[in-house]
């Protein structure tokens, strides 16, 4: 059996959006490790079609001497969209359609996903009880405007498993369904 595992940068009052412009300050080696535990280990990524275009805009043609370049482009893909019909950025498949959870759920049943940011997709999938690890990089700034990870979502029961608070003020909580 595999699982969903979903790794979010977030700041206090729940924007997960560009996270490029607020979340650089904080990063250290205490969430750089956290990171690479969560991309350990994984099968493939599942991305959302928005954080998918970013990747696939920038990942082909990052420095290909950065060992996370080769590991980036190389990992098998697939982007959760009912828009998108040709994924272009190598080792992507396009999962889609109506009987979108049932795929997922296959896909699920003999991998492990691993997820970075696509907040819409994370708020579908805990909806659906697919997500096995919701991982918030809580970051200690108020942002005031973004798009929140919450906002018109339904009620989820979580389950808090663990909680670190690194030397930024950073909280790193691990929540299940419960």
């Amino acid at each position: 059996m595999g699982s969903i595992k979903s790794g979010l940068f977030i700041s206090l009052d729940g924007v997960t959006e560009a996270p490029d412009t607020w979340h650089f300050g904080y990063f250290n080696d205490e969430m750089g490790n956290a990171v690479g535990s969560l991309m350990a280990g994984n099968d493939a990524m599942l991305l959302g079609r928005h954080t998918y275009d970013e990747f696939a805009s920038y990942w082909p043609n990052a420095d290909a001497d950065d060992p996370m370049t080769k590991q980036m482009n190389s990992a098998k893909k697939y982007v959760v969209s009912n828009t998108l019909t040709q994924a272009d950025w190598e080792n992507t498949t396009v999962v889609g359609g109506e009987d979108v959870y049932d795929q997922l759920r296959a896909l699920k049943a003999d991998q492990n996903l691993g997820m970075t940011g696509s907040g819409t997709l994370v708020r579908s999938l805990l909806a659906e009880g697919l997500i096995d690890e919701l991982h918030l990089l809580v970051h200690p700034v108020v942002l005031g405007t973004g798009q929140r990870l919450f906002e018109g979502s339904a009620k989820v029961p979580l389950k808090l498993v663990s909680s670190a608070t690194f030397s930024t003020g950073v909280l790193h909580l691990v929540y299940t369904n419960e």
